[in-house]
């Protein structure tokens, strides 16, 4: 057991499996107090068992550290408030929240039906919100705290998830904002994007997607490249109690890549090229001058097939 969290009381959401799971052990490691919070729910969303929650408080505590279970949806107003308020019942004080609790509904967008793009913006964008709100007001009076939130590289384009990929950077927008807001009160709020291999991102579906297309010769499904790049949750968690801990009070409002050997700060987007004449421009002007400026090297990421 160490030490670098002693003291501190967690909320990790989405923590019966993966990566909050691998999380939650390594910050009980570290002397946190934790409250294992997950619906316990499939990749989808659908159906609840307080079974992983459970059974992850029981590793914590086996190992001789403390943590209670909570099986709360995020997606919920009132459910994000119980989360935060099991933390101070049981611990009697909140230092570390973790918005890690995800679902997938994967679709091609014109395929996507109301429903499959709401219930993803309700536990992923939703679910951060309602857990970061309840915490934010306890964290605005202490005057220090650490957010953490999931975001994924997904929400830099990944085809057949525009539901997913909208919540996830949505997320990103979240935080940045959430470190400006929440700042001046000692509280700094990151975004993480992993590369880890859970049963959201290396599932039995891709795995025989996969399978299909070397037998069948065609191209790979989306995601298949990044299978190899995957590891283990638990080779990826340290940034994260890293970022939880008092050493990293200066870093806010920032979005890294985590792996196993690759940790990387992302920089906020920034104007790369700029267009300027005295008075606004006509369509005509735009039609002869973008094709050679603001266009010019441009690759369409997806171009139209043969």
């Amino acid at each position: 057991m160490g030490d670098r969290l002693k003291g501190k009381v967690a909320v990790i959401t989405g923590a019966g499996r993966g990566i909050g799971r691998a999380e939650s052990i390594l910050f009980a490691r570290e002397g946190a107090k934790v409250v294992v919070n997950d619906l316990g729910g499939g990749g989808d969303g659908s159906g609840a068992s307080q079974s992983p929650a459970e059974e992850v408080v029981h590793e914590i505590k086996k190992m001789g550290g403390q943590a209670v279970a909570n099986y709360d949806s995020v997606a919920t107003t009132e459910g994000g408030e119980r989360i935060i308020k099991s933390a101070v019942d049981a611990f009697g004080k909140l230092d570390i929240l973790v918005n890690n609790a995800g679902i997938l509904r994967d679709r091609m967008v014109y395929n996507m039906s109301p429903e499959e793009w709401d219930i993803v913006m309700k536990v992923h964008l939703y679910g951060t919100f309602n857990c970061t709100k309840p915490a934010c007001l306890l964290f605005r009076q202490q005057k220090s705290g650490r957010i953490i939130n999931t975001a994924s590289e997904s929400g830099l384009g990944n085809m057949g998830q525009a539901n997913y990929s909208a919540a996830k950077e949505g997320i990103v927008g979240f935080t940045r904002t959430v470190a400006r807001d929440m700042g001046r009160y000692g509280v700094t709020c990151n975004a993480l994007r992993p590369r880890a291999a859970t049963r959201l991102t290396v599932s039995p579906e891709l795995h025989a997607a996969i399978e299909r297309a070397k037998a069948t010769g065609t191209a790979l499904p989306p995601g298949a490249d990044l299978i190899a790049k995957m590891v283990e949750p638990d080779q990826m968690v340290a940034f994260v109690a890293y970022l939880a801990s008092d050493a990293a009070a200066n870093i806010n409002g920032c979005t890294f890549l985590i792996s196993g050997d690759q940790i990387s700060l992302y920089q906020d987007p920034i104007p790369i090229k700029t267009i300027f004449k005295k008075g606004a421009w006509t369509l005509d002007e735009l039609m002869e001058v973008v094709p050679n400026t603001l266009a010019a090297g441009l690759i369409n990421p997806a171009p139209p097939k043969a």
